[in-house]
């Protein structure tokens, strides 16, 4: 499902997360802290999950926007869209941007291409604003797990067939070729410049089974997940803050 198919949806999308950003800009407290308060959920998804609805209904839920691949390639393509959405990060999280941008590229497994490079500051810079839901492009893997829900909707093959055919009325044949086909593709762009394995279970907090459950269920349990996120990351404040005292 495509969220953002034209220029104007592109022009709405991007005002309606300067607007977020403002708000939350304006109910920040005065801290020092160099990184984002606010937590970011990035889903990854099998073909015929309806991991992007999914990701479309906990945006609802929360109220938060939410970025699919096509607008964040729009974004990083753009150049002087990109540049506004850089220019919001306020200073104290420029810092964050900057050395999470630094110890991905750093490392020999990521691939340097300069618009991986711009397709992954793009979503840094989302995540540095924080309460957006992010799909697809590796974001569930390369974002920082501190601040990211890393979420992954899976569901069996033939159940995944059977979900495209009926959604595009075509043969079973053509379904499986379909699903297979983008599979591939998504995978191979996560192995192929960040050679991360998207299929591990380890690099995810929360695995939804669409077979089992609906994409309402699977929006409760997205939710869920960031609310005890949040409570556990409220609870280890006064330990940090102890921490930072002493020194």
């Amino acid at each position: 499902m495509n969220y953002i198919n034209s220029p104007e949806h592109l022009t709405e999308a991007l005002a309606r997360a300067n607007r977020h950003w403002q708000e939350r800009h304006g109910e920040l407290p005065g801290s020092e802290a160099a990184g984002p308060t606010a937590f970011t959920i990035a889903v990854s998804r099998e073909s015929g999950t309806y991991g992007a609805a999914i990701a479309r209904e906990v945006a609802n839920r929360l109220g938060w926007p939410v970025y699919d691949r096509e607008l964040l390639q729009r974004i990083a393509d753009d150049m002087g869209v990109r540049q506004k959405l850089l220019e919001s990060v306020d200073e104290r999280r420029v810092g964050w941007v900057s050395e999470c941008l630094a110890g991905l590229f750093a490392v020999p497994r990521v691939n340097q291409f300069a618009y991986v490079r711009q397709l992954v500051e793009t979503m840094l810079s989302l995540a540095a604003h924080g309460e957006c839901v992010i799909v697809g492009r590796g974001s569930a893997l390369v974002l920082p797990r501190a601040t990211t829900l890393r979420v992954r909707v899976v569901a069996p093959r033939e159940h995944r067939i059977n979900e495209v055919q009926r959604e595009h009325g075509i043969t079973f044949k053509e379904a499986a070729a379909r699903v297979e086909s983008t599979d591939r593709e998504r995978d191979r762009f996560v192995r192929d410049h960040f050679q991360i394995d998207p299929i591990d279970p380890a690099n995810y907090d929360l695995i939804l089974n669409t077979e089992r459950f609906s994409v309402a269920a699977c929006a409760d349990l997205v939710v869920a997940a960031l609310d005890h996120l949040r409570k556990r990351a409220l609870s280890n404040r006064p330990a940090q803050a102890a921490q930072t005292s002493a020194v």
